[in-house]
């Protein structure tokens, strides 16, 4: 159609990663948890199933949600926004702040989503590399909008709390989109507020902390996220999202999941123990592991191209996330299962370094 903006046609779009409907798959290629939800999570969804609530609209601003999530991050409710997954929050807030023509910036190699969001938008964008050991250069543009994913993706490596504030200090509105924080390891304060990256960086009024229940709370088919923001920032936002963004069914669910902490520290423990071991053995395989804060590894050779590898992988029905950035390529392995992780590791040991 002609009418299609010329930006729209000029853009690539984003490719999620692949969702192949077979259940013999090993799917570790987008980050998935590997444990089911709360229990807590199917009484909530069977309790609303069979209520009349599905013939009325939801709470438009999730106020049941706020109020659990507030409680137990120690955060005022009306300092949250609730999203379709964070990614739909990052939507609103690249509406929000980023006029058209305006400067949105990344680092990178990270979430490559921001760009096609710029695209979207009509703003440019500007992209600054990692340093070596995956911390921010300096100084930045003074952009209308900074995306800083952390723990990053690909690498699941943190930038430091210094760094943040310092960073916030040079763009008008900063994003940190916490979608992986929950699988970190790093003491936090003893209190949280917003824009404080719940406890991982210094409170910042121009500082926007996103998160999703898809990653920790096994949500990912549900889609639900939420922002933490001061409270007057969330009252402009509220004006930009849809009237009704979450459904009563995702709600439900989210509020559920995230009222069980001790299931959801349960969870969290397996997935870190065997981080470490993933780790252990693929570093013994060869291959070049950075150490991650997220449910992810970010592997690389130095011996051999990974495409080959993921692609052999995926003929043994395996399937991980080949990501390259301007010539800059590994492998993104989610942390599966231990089942899952053991046939990973034993159809790996063809490739191992000494072969």
């Amino acid at each position: 159609m002609s009418t299609i903006r010329d930006n729209i046609r000029a853009m690539k779009g984003y490719v999620p990663g692949e969702q192949l409907n077979d259940p013999d798959i090993v799917k570790l290629n987008t980050n998935e948890n590997p444990y089911p939800p709360s229990p807590r999570v199917f009484d909530a969804i069977r309790a609303a199933l069979t209520s009349d609530k599905l013939r009325k609209y939801p709470q438009p601003l999730g106020d049941t949600f706020r109020h659990s999530a507030g409680r137990i991050l120690g955060v005022d409710p009306d300092s949250i926004l609730i999203g379709n997954g964070s990614d739909d929050l990052l939507t609103i807030l690249t509406r929000a702040f980023v006029p058209e023509g305006g400067l949105m910036a990344s680092p990178t190699p990270s979430y490559i989503l921001y760009r096609s969001l710029a695209e979207i938008q009509g703003a440019r964008f500007e992209a600054i590399p990692f340093t070596n050991d995956w911390q921010l250069h300096f100084p930045w543009p003074r952009a209308d909008l900074a995306f800083v994913p952390n723990p990053n993706s690909p690498s699941g490596t943190m930038v430091t709390p210094e760094q943040v504030a310092k960073l916030a200090d040079q763009v008008k509105a900063l994003v940190l989109d916490e979608a992986y924080v929950d699988f970190a390891v790093r003491e936090a304060p003893a209190t949280n507020s917003p824009g404080t990256a719940g406890g991982q960086c210094p409170p910042c009024k121009n500082t926007i902390v996103t998160r999703t229940l898809s990653k920790s709370y096994s949500l990912a088919g549900i889609r639900f996220g939420f922002a933490i923001a001061d409270p007057s920032i969330v009252r402009e936002l509220i004006k930009v999202k849809d009237s009704y963004n979450c459904d009563v069914l995702s709600l439900a669910a989210a509020t559920a999941a995230i009222e069980d902490q001790a299931y959801f520290q349960e969870v969290k423990a397996k997935i870190l123990a065997t981080r470490t071991r993933m780790a252990r053995e693929l570093t013994k395989l060869g291959f070049d592991v950075t150490p991650s804060q997220a449910n992810y590894l970010w592997c690389r050779r130095t011996d051999r191209p990974v495409k080959p590898i993921y692609e052999e992988l995926k003929r043994k029905r395996i399937l991980v996330r080949y990501m390259i950035y301007d010539g800059y390529d590994g492998l993104r392995i989610t942390v599966g299962a231990d089942g899952e992780i053991d046939r990973l590791l034993e159809e790996l040991k063809p490739f191992a370094a000494s072969q």
